[in-house]
C-alpha cells in the first residue's frame, strides 16, 4: 500500500492559501482542515474580544489542525492542511508525524509581492469578509514587517515544493498545481525523503 499524501498549503495571510486549498480539495475530493476554519469556529463558540485572545485561539487552532492530520494519517488517508505554517514551530511536528505514520508531503507555498500583500491584508481587515474575532485592524504593526517580505520559508520536511506567486489573484495557474497534486497522488513508486 502506498503512503498517504499530505498536501500542505502555506504562506502569509492574504496570499490566497484558503482559496487554493479549497480548490485542490474539491478537485481531488480530499478532506481539508485549515487553521482559520478551526479558529472561526472557536470564535463563534467561545466568543472574541481582543488580539491576545485571538492569538490564544490561533495556537489552539493549529493544534486542532495537527490533531485532524494525525487522525487522517492513522486511517491512512490523504488530506490537505492549510495554515501559515512556521518552520521554527511546525517542522518538528510534521517530521514526528512523518516518522510515526509515513506520508508523502507535497508543499504548496503561496508567495506575493510584499507591498501588495500588506495592502491586501489591510483591505481585507477593513471589509466584512474577515471574521471580527481575528482583530486584524489591531495588528497592522505586528504584521507589517513580515508581510512586506512576501514569503514565509517553506517547511524543511522533504517532498516536492510548488511555489505559487499570488501577487495577481486573477492570474494564478491552478492547472499547474492540479497537475502536481495529481502526479503525487497517483505516483506508485517508492517515495524518497
Amino acid at each position: 500500500m502506498s503512503e498517504p499524501v499530505v498536501v500542505i498549503v502555506s504562506g502569509h495571510p492574504c496570499t490566497g492559501k484558503s482559496t487554493l486549498a479549497r480548490r485542490v480539495a474539491e478537485r481531488f475530493s480530499l478532506p481539508l482542515m485549515s487553521k482559520d476554519m478551526c479558529k472561526e469556529l472557536l470564535f463563534d463558540t467561545l466568543g472574541w474580544k481582543d488580539r491576545e485572545w485571538s492569538k490564544k485561539l490561533g495556537w489552539a487552532s493549529i493544534e486542532l489542525v495537527f490533531q485532524f492530520l494525525e487522525a487522517q494519517l492513522a486511517a491512512h488517508r490523504s488530506c490537505i492542511v492549510e495554515s501559515n505554517f512556521k518552520p521554527e514551530f511546525d517542522t518538528a511536528k510534521f517530521l514526528e508525524l512523518q516518522e510515526r505514520y509515513g506520508f508523502t508531503p507535497l508543499r504548496i507555498q503561496c508567495v506575493a509581492d510584499g507591498a501588495i500583500l500588506f495592502e491586501r491584508f489591510k483591505r481585507r481587515s477593513e471589509s466584512e469578509e474577515r471574521h471580527p474575532g481575528h482583530c486584524d485592524r489591531l495588528n497592522y504593526d505586528e504584521f507589517r514587517e513580515t508581510l512586506l517580505e512576501g514569503r514565509l520559508p517553506p517547511l524543511d520536511i522533504g517532498g516536492p515544493l510548488v511555489e505559487i506567486d499570488t501577487t495577481n489573484l486573477d492570474e494564478i495557474d491552478y492547472t499547474a498545481v492540479f497537475t502536481e497534486v495529481d502526479r503525487i497522488l497517483n505516483d506508485d513508486t517508492e517515495t524518497v525523503r
